[in-house]
């Protein structure tokens, strides 16, 4: 057997105390896969809260300066009760998309053992990770905030505080679609209000005194059409990105796939977790579909196409892809 090194696509830091084996450790244990995931990332936080500060603006200047003072009551329950689903959901939606995993590979797993439990073919190539250290799975990248490498990584989001990956790009579509979905609601009652207002006396129409409902009718009037373009958007680009089976990255670096792609509804069915239901809308309902681990992922090999011990210390001083042949 050769071992050859393979051009690597990625770009990496080549520093030369990620390349030493000893500095990997091993990955922890499954007792503590259950802790929350979280990034402490003081502009990742900051943007969180200042989104959901506008979100609780926003629902402030439709309740208390819209629909409260109104005199027709269907109305302002209707609008009122639809207005705050919206707003909960898309909530719901960010937090889970912030909390969830977003598809981490272990940290620390480039080890002689987990290796060896890969039983590489000949022809395989595997990729590792010099930041953290860990074998990268095909179309894994390293995100340089989360300090992690994410399967099926599409991009990092400041204003979830994570990254986009496989197993949170459900809930992100979701927080995309219901903020757009309370923006052009906004939009809307703040149209009928301004028709209503010009109307009737501006002193009957709101709670507060005229010049303070303009300004704060403007206010959400800019930051419901900025959201609401934005928004739209990101919605779209993500749906694309599923339904063609490639990530933001991937077309970015113009990649071409080696992968088996699983497009168009098929690709919405492994995002969002099966069959079409109402529990696409649903961002408390976890995915069923889940992809194989890389140790599960690799098939049994013969023994003459497992690479030796000498071989696996070679792999991991290298900071390139290792390619197992025969001579």
């Amino acid at each position: 057997m050769m071992i050859t090194p393979v051009h690597r696509f990625r770009d990496i830091e080549r520093k030369p105390e990620y390349l030493q084996p000893e500095k990997c450790v091993p990955p922890p244990s499954r007792a503590s896969l259950g802790t929350m995931w979280f990034i402490r990332d003081g502009c990742g936080i900051a943007c969180a809260v200042v989104t959901w500060m506008l979100v609780f603006y926003a629902d402030f200047v439709v309740l208390l300066v819209m629909l409260v003072p109104s005199r027709d009551y269907v109305y302002s329950v209707i609008n009122g009760t639809l207005f705050n689903t919206l707003a909960f959901l898309a909530l719901a939606s960010h937090f889970r998309a912030m909390l969830t995993d977003p598809g981490a590979v272990p940290k620390g797993n480039a080890t002689k053992e987990f290796i060896e439990s890969l039983q590489l073919k000949p022809g395989q190539v595997v990729y590792k990770c010099p930041k953290c250290c860990s074998i990268k799975p095909d179309r894994a990248h390293h995100c340089s905030v989360c300090k992690r490498c994410i399967r099926k990584m599409d991009h990092h989001c400041p204003w979830v505080n994570n990254c986009v990956g496989e197993n949170n790009q459900k809930y992100f579509v979701l927080f995309t679609m219901y903020i757009a979905l309370i923006s052009l609601h906004a939009l809307i009652m703040v149209g009928f209000h301004f028709l209503y207002c010009f109307e009737e006396d501006w002193t009957k129409c709101s709670s507060f005194s005229p010049p303070t409902t303009v300004i704060l009718l403007i206010l959400l009037c800019f930051e419901a059409l900025l959201f609401l373009i934005f928004t739209s958007v990101m919605f779209g680009t993500q749906v694309h990105s599923i339904c063609t089976d490639e990530t933001g990255i991937e077309r970015l670096k113009k990649q071409k796939p080696t992968w088996e792609r699983i497009s168009g509804w098929e690709g919405m069915k492994l995002a969002f977790g099966g069959a079409f239901s109402l529990g696409w809308f649903n961002p408390f309902s976890d995915l069923n579909c889940e992809s194989p681990a890389p140790a599960e992922a690799a098939a049994a090999a013969p023994a003459s196409a497992i690479m030796t011990q000498e071989e696996i210390e070679q792999f991991l001083a290298r900071d390139v892809a290792i390619q197992v042949l025969h001579e």
